[in-house]
């Protein structure tokens, strides 16, 4: 598979799903990169600096999924539209405040909001400060897990530094931010204001936060790419996604065999993961059992390499669900069900823009569908479901039932075995099952009966 898939198609297209966390439109890294390596050369980096600034745009949200349980539980709302919605406020303390009285709570009672209101007001700062380093920490850390040189890592830990020394979480000012955050955090405001208000819009606010979110030169450098039409075109071009793989320095390229994709599925189930503090190492988990079961059931060691990848990456369309739904520790509502439910589908429309992937996209998707044919996103049942499919979601289920979630506590080894054998016909899969409690009796998991 890897002989047949560039890097840049592979990370460009997974960056779709850091779209989703940050509810931007899809498309939005993707369309950064495109307006940031534009500005790069427009100043003359050289191509290896352009290498690691194309990477660093496309992957500028790596750590975003860290700060979205805590961002509900402080302002009362849904992530996704709390984010969309704050990166059009500008620096000025006014639109900070309005932001914060018109967002926090707002479909809660008077009291919860008066009380979810003064806490900002009152440890503003420090909230600000945790959001961000959380964000900034675990994003720099995920880009060196991904074989990154530190320039990305410093160019992502770095996104929310302003030029004037106002921003986070160093207060780095000048010319002390590293150049592919100044670029990034540049074009993330031009691709936020053009996609919401149009061309014009995004020139003036990039001009009126010049010498103070910006650095000036890079923003007179964006002037000139934006006197070209064709710069637009592409910018609201559909197969924009094809255009700026071939912007990627060529010769800088990095070889993507089988085990730096396997790291790069680990990455971004780490990512889908953060979203809330019950499912830390679930990807990671689930792709373990996965990988051990479809070994009991004498798969190829590449098909049980492969399972495994798919492992890793079942749950990605998480992102596209607010953690304020995910945290709850009730009983959901039908239509914060069928927000969940939505994660099955978006795994499979985030996998299937990978080409070689488009097995991988529809197995990885499936795995709530169930043998009864009461599952979802697409209700199919019996022989439909394939066995990778039903290796994977008895090991999700196994460690959805055996870790601590929001609605249940943990329970032990013994007791999800047994809660998991009343599924077996209707959710669960006979075959898998035995293989399961065969690998977790050998791992020591399970007392002898």
């Amino acid at each position: 598979m890897a002989a047949n898939l560039k890097l840049a198609e592979l990370l460009g297209s997974l960056s779709y799903a850091l779209d989703l966390t940050e509810g931007q439109p899809a498309g939005h890294c993707v369309r950064c990169c495109w307006i940031g390596v534009h500005i790069g050369r427009q100043i003359g980096m050289a191509e290896a600096e352009i290498w690691a600034l194309y990477y660093t745009l496309l992957l500028k949200d790596l750590g975003c999924s860290s700060n979205a349980a805590r961002i509900c539980e402080l302002y009362l709302v849904d992530d996704q539209h709390f984010k969309h919605d704050f990166k059009l406020v500008g620096n000025n303390l006014s639109q900070v405040l309005g932001f914060v009285f018109e967002h926090t709570g707002k479909n809660e009672n008077w009291t919860q909001r008066l009380t979810a209101i003064l806490n900002i007001l009152r440890n503003g700062e420090q909230i600000a400060q945790e959001l961000i380093q959380t964000r900034c920490d675990r994003g720099a850390r995920i880009a060196r897990q991904l074989r990154f040189p530190e320039s990305v890592a410093q160019g992502i830990h770095s996104l929310d530094e302003h030029w004037d020394g106002s921003g986070r979480p160093e207060g780095l000012r000048g010319s002390a931010i590293p150049i592919h955050a100044r670029i990034a955090l540049l074009a993330q405001v031009i691709d936020v204001f053009h996609f919401s208000h149009g061309m014009e819009a995004a020139r003036l606010e990039i001009q009126q936060r010049a010498g103070v979110w910006f650095d000036p030169e890079l923003v007179a450098a964006f002037k000139v790419v934006g006197q070209d039409a064709a710069f637009w075109q592409v910018l609201n071009d559909p197969k924009i996604d094809q255009i700026v793989q071939s912007l990627e320095p060529a010769q800088w390229t990095r070889p993507l065999d089988e085990a730096y994709m396997d790291d790069i599925a680990s990455a971004f189930g780490q990512v889908v993961d953060a979203k809330s503090p019950f499912t830390a190492g679930h990807s990671e988990r689930v792709g373990f059992y996965a990988n051990l079961i479809a070994q009991e059931m004498g798969f190829s060691a590449e098909r049980c390499q492969w399972i495994t990848r798919a492992a890793l990456l079942h749950d990605v369309g998480k992102l596209g669900v607010s953690s304020r739904i995910l945290e709850k520790p009730g009983r959901l509502t039908d239509e914060e069900f069928r927000a969940v439910q939505q994660h099955a589908s978006l795994t499979e429309t985030i996998l299937e823009k990978i080409a070689p992937f488009a097995e991988l996209a529809v197995v990885a998707a499936a795995h709530h569908e169930r043998l009864d044919g009461q599952g979802y996103p697409r209700k199919i049942s019996g022989a439909a479901i394939c066995m990778e499919t039903r290796i994977i979601t008895v090991a999700d289920i196994f460690d959805a039932i055996s870790a601590e979630r929001p609605y249940h506590a943990a329970n032990s080894p013994e007791k999800t075995i047994e809660i998991m054998r009343g599924m077996l016909g209707s959710a669960i899969d006979a075959d898998c099952f035995a293989a399961l409690q065969s690998v977790v009796m050998r791992e020591s998991l399970l007392s002898p009966a």
